[in-house]
């Protein structure tokens, strides 16, 4: 009781010096408690960004694993030959083997759906391509429409010759330098999309889930209706307005399209509904893989049950068979997680992976945040570095002040033990009212200070990919052009702007990546957190003050102790 009356007393009684203390650790504690605000948003949206929301994901070929074992084991038999080669070229021959037979059936994909109780639903598409005719035609502004279709260039289906030639085509396809090769053989886009060859793409979806995630986005029926899955609807299709206005058609025609491979074999199709794409715009590809196909206007949706009608479903055994997509729907990370632990354990070979673009996306869009995590982080540690050493000053200077009170102290009898208590008593206490000080302002302040400095990140991230493509002196987005992303927004590249939506990590801001030689990309950075002050912060920055004042009482603690009260009082005398 006599150690906390004279520390109470010592407190009161100095209160300049202690008033010096409480905005000290006043600003230590407020720039703490945003810091830490700050990383405890961080990890929050990291963990519990994508706990509830689906989450989708794919099985692919891991092609870079396939030709670096071809390239190893290449090289060793080489060593090993006394006749190998010195002209140090690939062994395509080689490589290509590697790759080949990889793909996966759809039965392969099904079985990885039902090991795994984690898989919420599945859905797949299947797209192959298609030439025109003369009554049916690709929307284009070119006479010669179709530089990559196979409708006059292809090889005739049963010729024998090889369907990989030495160019690296395949099936009269080539392969485009950002581009590379699906699982079926076809070649997947900067997105994932599947490209084919020909005028027309046909794609056939499973379900209504699958034509709700479209690869070319959203649609609007403008007439008709959606086609049916079942044998009955068998031959039914949509087509864009685009395409139905271009070659003057409506819900009840017939249309006429021929394989690519053979341009005597043609296929009819019944017209039951005319949609509107929210991406219906000019997207053709241009350069060397300029082809009708890849134009969303050219898309024509139908079911699966029809390209398997055809003969023209991923199973069939030809050259216009179908690319087959496949996705299984997850309800969350984990579920996902687990999703991938399983269909390894259920036979999945180790030379495909199970990737998910949702959590690449998510996981890109945190760059910003957690770039500002560690800005926090780099805050924490020199702000509580410098409030150490200031304390410990004050604390030192404050002993030497009071060194003959501590010899009359100790003279008349007080242990030495209970006055340096008194002095860690003193710091304590005022250190816990700068604290609770701090932490008040720091809950007020937090929030708002933590969205302008991810705000000031994200326009940091966005400058960096602007210099990035300016450094090359070019842009495949001319100035004034843009591109409709998925949603129907308008975004071009290297613009800041604009959708905001809700989430668990707060708010995300859509920014359009890209570059040299890439098609625009958005990336829906978090551009906004609930960085809330609660008791996990509060308990952080009890800690974080205990251990200023502790290390701040040890050097007064080590004083008073060395301190001799006869001679302290003879020096005063």
């Amino acid at each position: 009781m006599f150690v906390l009356r004279n520390a109470w007393k010592s407190v009161t009684r100095n209160k300049g010096r202690n008033i010096l203390i409480i905005v000290i650790v006043t600003i230590i504690a407020a720039a703490v408690t945003i810091g830490l605000s700050i990383r405890q948003a961080a990890t929050t949206a990291r963990t519990n960004g994508l706990a509830d929301t689906t989450v989708t994901a794919q099985i692919s070929l891991d092609r870079s694993k396939l030709i670096n074992e071809s390239r190893q084991q290449t090289t060793t038999d080489s060593d090993s030959s006394d006749s190998s080669e010195t002209d140090g070229k690939p062994d395509f021959d080689a490589m290509r083997s590697a790759l080949a037979d990889k793909q996966l059936s759809l039965a392969d994909y099904q079985k990885y759906a039902k090991a795994s109780s984690a898989v919420k639903s599945t859905y797949y598409t299947e797209t192959t391509g298609l030439s025109a005719t003369d009554d049916f035609q690709p929307v284009s502004d070119s006479d010669n429409s179709s530089e990559s279709s196979g409708s006059d260039n292809a090889k005739k289906s049963g010729d024998g010759s090889d369907d990989t030639d030495a160019s690296g085509k395949q099936n009269g396809q080539s392969t485009p330098p950002d581009g590379k090769m699906s699982d079926s053989g076809g070649m997947s886009g900067q997105d994932g999309e599947t490209i084919v060859s020909g005028d027309f793409s046909l794609v056939g979806f499973s379900s209504d889930e699958a034509v709700s995630n479209a690869s070319n986005g959203s649609f609007t029926m403008v007439d008709g209706k959606v086609f049916g899955y079942g044998a009955s609807s068998d031959g039914d299709v949509i087509i864009s307005k685009s395409l139905a206005d271009f070659n003057n058609l409506s819900v009840g025609d017939t249309i006429t399209v021929s394989d690519t491979n053979d341009s005597d074999t043609t296929y009819k199709l019944t017209i039951v509904g005319i949609y509107k794409n929210s991406t219906d715009s000019s997207q053709q590809m241009g350069g060397p893989m300029r082809s009708t196909a890849s134009d969303p206007a050219n898309a024509i949706y139908t079911s699966v049950s029809t390209l398997k009608s055809l003969g023209l479903d991923a199973d069939a055994d030809s050259d216009s068979a179908a690319q087959l997509s496949y996705t299984y729907v997850c309800s969350s990370k984990s579920d996902y997680e687990t999703f991938a632990k399983d269909a390894k354990k259920a036979g999945l070979s180790s030379d495909y992976t199970v990737s998910s673009a949702d959590v690449e996306n998510y996981e890109s869009s945190l760059v910003p945040l957690n770039n500002l995590s560690k800005f926090a982080l780099t805050l924490l540690i020199v702000v509580l570095a410098v409030g150490a050493v200031v304390l410990v000053v004050i604390t030192l200077l404050n002993v030497r002040e009071r060194k003959y009170e501590i010899g009359v102290l100790t003279a008349i009898g007080v242990n030495k033990v209970k006055v340096a208590a008194q002095f860690t008593l003193e710091l304590l206490i005022v250190t816990m009212i700068g604290l609770a000080i701090g932490a008040g302002a720091g809950a007020a302040v937090s929030v708002p200070v933590s969205n302008q400095l991810l705000a000031s990140q994200i326009e940091q991230q966005q400058s960096q990919q602007i210099g990035q493509r300016e450094q090359f002196g070019r842009d495949m987005t001319k100035s004034g052009d843009s591109t409709d992303s998925k949603d129907g927004s308008d975004s071009s590249a290297g613009s800041a702007t604009a959708d905001e939506s809700n989430g668990d990590g707060g708010k995300s801001q859509r920014r359009t990546q890209g570059g040299p030689g890439m098609m625009g990309r958005a990336v829906d950075y978090v551009s906004s957190v609930n960085a809330t002050v609660n008791l996990k912060v509060v308990g952080q920055l009890l800690l974080v003050g205990l251990g200023l004042t502790l290390v701040a009482a040890l050097v007064a603690v080590v004083f008073v102790l060395r301190y001799e009260p006869l001679q302290i009082l003879a020096d005063r005398s």
